[in-house]
């Protein structure tokens, strides 16, 4: 699939760039999702361990809601339950694989990789919406993207989906909340 669906096949290309240009384990993009027609970006923090198909616990190598991960769990039923399903794309501040779950990005690499996700943003013609899930993409927008895209981009701030945040109090119901909004916003436009 991942070699035959046209619209993830730029993506591709550019994360493959991007891998080479930095040194770094840069997962692909799932080969079903909406690639570069996405219409909504939902951008987290960085590839958790089971994008790395590496790793002693192999990964698909995708950042995808078929992970076998809580956090990807977490986006598929709240996505599913909104009805999310055409249109959306999925990334991260800092694309490249850090390592640990627990292991943060730098501010450094929130900043290269908010670099990376500029050049990200000008492969999606029919972007509508970024979805900023937790601090580090929120933050990372802020800083470094927004002073260039300006208000051209509308930005949603939502919970990160990881199982720490979300078994918060009222955080996963306020999660799932945004994702009905953000839902409501694509049929909107």
């Amino acid at each position: 699939m991942l070699e035959s669906e046209s619209a993830v096949q730029p993506l591709r290309e550019w994360a493959r760039s991007l891998s080479e240009r930095s040194g770094e384990l840069v997962p692909q993009f799932d080969p079903a999702e909406a690639g570069v027609d996405a219409k909504l970006l939902f951008l987290q923090e960085a590839p958790g361990p089971m994008t790395n198909a590496g790793s002693r616990r192999r990964g698909s190598g995708f950042i995808s809601v078929d992970n076998n991960d809580a956090t990807a769990e977490a986006v598929w039923r709240a996505r599913d339950a909104a009805g999310l399903h055409d249109g959306f794309l999925a990334w991260n501040i800092v694309p490249w694989y850090l390592g640990a779950a627990s292991r943060k990005p730098t501010a450094r690499e929130v900043a290269e990789g908010a670099q990376a996700t500029l050049e990200l943003l000008s492969l999606l013609p029919y972007l509508e919406v970024v979805a900023l899930a937790g601090r580090y993409a929120q933050a990372g927008w802020q800083r470094h993207i927004a002073p260039v895209v300006g208000e051209d981009v509308v930005t949603v701030n939502v919970w990160h989906p990881s199982p720490l945040s979300l078994n918060q109090p009222g955080r996963r119901a306020a999660f799932n909340s945004s994702m009905v909004g953000l839902s409501g916003v694509l049929r909107e436009s």
